[in-house]
Parts: C-alpha cells; sequence; structure tokens
C-alpha cells in the first residue's frame, strides 16, 4: 500500500482488475491508476510487466505514454516493459504457474532480454512473441476460443432440449471420433474473471479499427442470455407440479462459477438467485466452498448444511455448479423434483436437465 516502496524495485508486475463498466466497455481506471504511481516513484533502469487481461495495443497505447508522462523517463532508454498474460485455471491439480508456459511480448529485445530472466526464476517455459499487442492478443484468442465453443454447445443444449435430444449422449458420442473434435460441455453459463469478459475488450478495440467481430458478439450476448434460459427452465420445472416460482422454496446446489473452488466473480448461480428473489422464490443455497452470498445489495445469504431436513422441505432442487465433494446420492434420494443444469444426477425421473 506504500507506493514510495516502487522507486527500490527493479521488477514491477502490474496485476490489478479489468472489470467492464456498465455499458460493457473496459474500466481501464485500475491500470491507469497504477501507472500514475508507478510513474511518480519509478527509478531509473527498471522494468514493468502488465498481466491484467486487455485489449490490444494497451501497453504500448496507454501504459508507456503514462508512465513516460508522470515519470519524465523514456521507454526503451531508461526503463523497460512488457505484457504477459496471467495463465491460471482454478482448482486445476495438473498446471499450476510453474508448470503452465508463459507468453511475454515487449517493445524491444532488452526488454525482452529482461522478462525472460525474470521469469524463468519462477517458471518452467517461456514463449517469446514480437510485441506486446500480440502477447495481449494470445490472452483474448485463448479466452474467446472457449466462450464461442462453449456457447455453441449452450445454444445446441437449449435446441436438444426442446427436440427430447440428450445432449450429454450426443456429446459422449462426438468423442469417440479421434479427430477434429474437442468436447465442451453445457451449463447455466460462463463464470470467472476472464472468458465473459474478454471478448468486450476485443470488440471495443475492434470498433476502433472499424471491425465488427460478429462471431464473438453473438457468442457473448449468448452466454449473457444463459441465466434468463435458466431461470424459465426452472419455472417450467415448477409449472409441471402447479407450482409457480412466487413462494416456491428453492435450493441452489453451487454457487462458484465453477466446481472445486470457492470463486463466485461473474458466477451465473447468483445471477439466478438474483431472478429467482426478484420473482419472489424463497432461495436457500449449499456450497460448501462459499459461507455466504450478498444478494440484492445488502440482503445477506448463508450457505445451508445439506441434510434430508432441508432436501425434503424444498419444491425444487437446482444444480448449478458441480464439486466433487457433494453428495448427490441424497439428492437424488431425497429431493422432490430436480434442474440439473451440470449433469450431476443420476436420477432418471422428477428431473429437468440442460
Amino acid at each position: 500500500t506504500d507506493f514510495s516502496e516502487l522507486s527500490i524495485c527493479d521488477a514491477i508486475i502490474i496485476c490489478v482488475p479489468t472489470p467492464l463498466d456498465e455499458f460493457l466497455k473496459p474500466d481501464m481506471s485500475y491500470i491507469v491508476s497504477a501507472c500514475e504511481m508507478i510513474g511518480k516513484y519509478l527509478s531509473k533502469n527498471s522494468f514493468i510487466c502488465l498481466e491484467s487481461t486487455t485489449y490490444p495495443t494497451t501497453t504500448e497505447n496507454l501504459i508507456v505514454p503514462l508512465i513516460e508522462e508522470k515519470s519524465g523517463l523514456i521507454s526503451g532508454k531508461d526503463f523497460w516493459v512488457a505484457y504477459s498474460p496471467e495463465r491460471v485455471d482454478p482448482g486445476n491439480e495438473i498446471y499450476n504457474t510453474k508448470n503452465t508456459p508463459k507468453v511475454i511480448g515487449a517493445i524491444d529485445d532488452m526488454g525482452i532480454r529482461i522478462a525472460e530472466n525474470l521469469y524463468k526464476k519462477a517458471i518452467d517455459e517461456i514463449h517469446t512473441v514480437s510485441s506486446p499487442r500480440s502477447a495481449e492478443m494470445v490472452k483474448i484468442l485463448e479466452n474467446t476460443y472457449r466462450l464461442i465453443n462453449i456457447s455453441l454447445i449452450n445454444e445446441l443444449a437449449l435446441l436438444s432440449g426442446k427436440m427430447g435430444i440428450d445432449i450429454w449422449e450426443v456429446i459422449e458420442a462426438a468423442k469417440t471420433k479421434p479427430f477434429g473434435f474437442q468436447a465442451f460441455y453445457p451449463g447455466p453459463g460462463i463464470g470467472g474473471h476472464c472468458i465473459p469478459l474478454d471478448p468486450f475488450y476485443l470488440e471495443f478495440i475492434a470498433k476502433k479499427y472499424d471491425f465488427d467481430l460478429s462471431l464473438i458478439h453473438t457468442a457473448g450476448h449468448i452466454n449473457m442470455r444463459m441465466p434468463h434460459y435458466m431461470y424459465i427452465k426452472i419455472a417450467t420445472a415448477l409449472n409441471s407440479i402447479s407450482k409457480s416460482v412466487r413462494e416456491s422454496k428453492i435450493l441452489i446446489i453451487g454457487v462458484s462459477y465453477k466446481p472445486d473452488i470457492n470463486d463466485t466473480r461473474e458466477s451465473t448461480s447468483l445471477k439466478i438467485i438474483k431472478t429467482l428473489t426478484h420473482k419472489g422464490a424463497i432461495i436457500n443455497y449449499h456450497d460448501p466452498y462459499v459461507d455466504s452470498i450478498t444478494i440484492n445489495k445488502d440482503e445477506k445469504l448463508y450457505s445451508s448444511t445439506l441434510s434430508k431436513k432441508i432436501l425434503s422441505q424444498s419444491d425444487l432442487v437446482v444444480i448449478c455448479t458441480n464439486h466433487k465433494v457433494i453428495d448427490y446420492k441424497i439428492i437424488d434420494k431425497e429431493a422432490k423434483l430436480i434442474v440439473d443444469l451440470r449433469n450431476a444426477s443420476k436420477r432418471k425421473n422428477n428431473i429437468f436437465k440442460l
């Protein structure tokens, strides 16, 4: 918290948030604030690397001019700048920071040399690219690739549901093809701090180049609509037992954005809960990784114990996040009605699947 300490640092790594604002435009205020403070205290011969997810050209067109202005120093002469995208998969038991290759793009050869020598102290493999904007595009490509494919399978899952086709069976069959197919799985929507946001960073910069990213735009908006489709599925399930959403007791299983972690950023579960509470449902949730959540600004909910009592008292159980540690057998046995958005339940009757 004491930015004056930057004056004695040889290397400075920027890892601040880059959210979207209310108009789905990149909020660069955290990066700007960090760079202003860096410029104020920067010493000669320092190295700066941005790791925050952002749109291509940020390092060259925003960071460098800002730091030069605030410090009075010159990039490539007095300090060196690079971009290296964060690559993190929370909950992954195989790949961690050390054994995940690190992509780096710098403005000049000296920047690359410094970056390589810094990061190879902690990371096994370094892969360099020709510029910061190429490295920035790497991050966008990785996450947009996943967004488009998950949005595709989500849209096909919705259609399959209308046609009486089990999309999970279809995916398992398609996986038997030994080439040309990679399995992606449907769910209530994509959460986390990267994949739902990255397409909008790219869309923002593409407009400056008078380029329309129609495919990426569509994928982003399919993902944004998924919580609404999930609400309709929940309402349809309740209608099957002659109940409305209002005053129905609904137990949500899992509120983190992906299995086996405690991160709720951009979690689809929270969006579904907010819609259900707005429509008058009585909500409980169970998540062994998340003790409490805040809905409607100041209203808090606390994780309930998964028990025969709460399951039998609930009109509907909705499986939103399929943590491995959850006892699905007791859910299958005791729940009156299930909406399974993750293919976690083995029950054959009184169940609605995505």
